[in-house]
């Protein structure tokens, strides 16, 4: 169908992923405050740290991922489907008529006839319930082989145990006329957890079911993380996302992306406060749009084949999905837009427009750096070598050895403040620099002493630097640096502020001419520069190996 489509459904399928995470741990908090009113006023808070705690275990590569999801799953099946088969039991035996073992909140008179727009936004709340499987159909290149028939089965039982308990949930419903209560506000109860303990009470099997309700809503937000960063890599390999993207972390995971993911989802869960019934208007409008978009694209894909077996039926197949689930989008958007559905809009047409907008910029980029032939290996002129320093110390020497081996033409400028005259080194240059230097193959670096009237210390630097790129437009300047290496990190917003802030200064607002080296001082060290054996020996030392 082309890029437009094709980064039209990667944006709605995105968002779908970043919104299944915000549900599903709101979701699963709600659950928790329904079996513990208490912490109701920790919604959010709660959320996050789940957030966090899945980020991490992600981050850090858990093996066999599936293997743990198995047993949450299998529990929260069995529980539902125990609580239906036995909340029907109960319902035959006491002629469909059966008392609730614990109260759960009453229907109440209906305040508006059903009516055609009633149906639709019931078929919109419905139609988010059915949104997910999708992940099975995503994740077929990881299933064993032959990976397409269990990608079936899988996808088969998901259709069949779904729509079981969404029949049977109903059902219980209408037995014993339980409704919804309103999130987030004291006394709200999930319908799941009014069911259970209309059922079975509050007693073991409601506290294990509830368990299972938390575990897999949860867990299921991990189908986001593994499925997140397979589409920003593929997005990363056509250069639709950073090259970060594309790569795996020390774990061996898509550690990018998995940030990325959780710091949108946290984002989501601040602004809607944890609510999952905030959050449900934004979630099918991802999926469905993604939907919709494959099943037109198969649609082209055996239209490009008529000559293949089964092209006809395959064919017709693929118009009907594309056709339920665009009447589907449709019918949810109208019914939703209102509730918030607008915002998912919104946001899938602004991670299209980042994803156009990153291949513009890297086309640019390599139209600007594109190398037609060999390489000019001319002598450049030498440049011209600025130092900053501050005072006159080991740092400051290091720079300067290092700036003279450069270049000839070395200035070596010192910014002064009301508070810091008494650094000024202008008396003592000469006997510093000058009389060492006194040699007709080594000449002596110039002092620049500038007083900056209101404290500025990186507007005078960089004024020096942009003045001296004017005046000889034909050669570089090289700023040499000097840095105080700390000896632990955790001291190094101490001892580098200045440095750390006027490279990054240099570099971008300096020009094209500009060139910024560091020359680092080890705190602790009185000789000279390491040598690479020896920095190697003392990092695997300071490692302990």
């Amino acid at each position: 169908m082309g890029r437009g489509p094709g980064l039209l459904a990667a944006a709605s399928l995105a968002l779908d992923y970043i919104l299944n995470v915000a549900v599903a741990i709101a979701a699963g908090v709600g659950a928790v405050v329904s079996a513990l009113p208490a912490l109701l006023p920790w919604t959010l808070p709660l959320c996050l740290a789940m957030l966090v705690l899945l980020t991490l275990v992600n981050l850090r590569g858990v093996r066999s991922t599936s293997t743990i999801l198995l047993f949450p799953t299998y529990l929260f099946v069995g529980c539902l489907l125990t609580t239906i088969a036995v909340g029907v039991v109960r319902a035959i035996g006491a002629d469909w008529h059966p008392s609730p073992v614990a109260p759960s909140a009453r229907v109440t008179e209906a305040t508006m006839p059903v009516s055609a727009w009633l149906l639709v936004r019931a078929f919109a709340n419905g139609s988010t319930a059915m949104t997910g499987i999708e992940a099975v159909s995503n994740g077929v290149p990881i299933f064993r082989v032959p990976s397409v028939l269990g990608a079936r089965r899988t996808l088969t039982a998901i259709t069949a145990i779904l729509i079981t308990l969404l029949l049977g949930v109903a059902v219980l419903c209408s037995i014993y006329e339980t409704t919804a209560t309103p999130p987030g506000e004291p006394g709200y109860q999930s319908v799941l957890s009014q069911i259970v303990g209309a059922v079975s009470g509050r007693g073991f099997f409601y506290h294990l079911t509830m368990a299972a309700v938390v575990s897999i809503l949860a867990l299921s937000a991990n189908t986001s993380f593994a499925d997140f960063p397979r589409i920003c890599r593929l997005l990363a390999l056509d250069s639709h996302l950073p090259e970060s993207f594309a790569h795996r972390g020390r774990r061996l995971v898509f550690s990018h992306g998995i940030v990325v993911l959780a710091l949108m989802a946290g984002l989501l869960l601040v602004v809607f406060e944890g609510i999952t019934d905030r959050l449900n208007p934004l979630f099918a409008i991802g999926a469905l749009a993604s939907f919709t978009l494959s099943q037109v694209g198969m649609v082209q894909h055996w239209r490009r084949r008529p000559n293949e077996r089964a092209a006809r039926r395959s064919v017709l197949m693929n118009a009907t999905g594309a056709l339920a689930t665009g009447v589907t989008l449709v019918v949810v958007t109208i019914a939703k837009l209102g509730e918030g559905a607008w915002l998912s809009i919104v946001l899938i047409l602004g991670l299209r427009g980042i994803f156009v907008r990153v291949r513009r910029h890297y086309d640019m980029l390599d139209r600007e750096v594109a190398l037609a032939g060999p390489i000019d290996l001319r002598p450049l002129p030498t440049p011209h070598v600025v130092v900053p320093i501050r005072r006159w110390d080991r740092a400051a020497q290091r720079a300067l050895q290092l700036a003279t081996t450069l270049s000839n033409d070395v200035s070596v400028l010192q910014v002064l403040t009301s508070e810091r005259r008494q650094d000024d080194l202008s008396a003592h240059w000469r006997d510093l620099t000058e009389t060492p230097a006194a040699r007709p193959d080594v000449p002596a670096p110039r002092l620049v002493v500038l007083t900056s009237e209101y404290r500025e210390l990186f507007a005078p630097i960089l004024d020096f630097v942009l003045r001296i790129q004017d005046e000889d437009p034909t050669r570089d300047v090289a700023v040499v640096v000097p840095q105080m290496i700390p000896t632990h990190w955790s001291s190094a917003w101490i001892d580098n502020p200045s440095a750390t802030l006027l490279k990054p200064l240099l570099l971008f607002l300096g020009g094209p001419r500009v060139v910024v080296i560091s020359t680092p001082w080890h705190v602790g060290e009185t000789g000279g520069p390491l040598h690479v054996s020896e920095l190697g020996t003392r990092l695997f030392a300071s490692r302990g190996r």
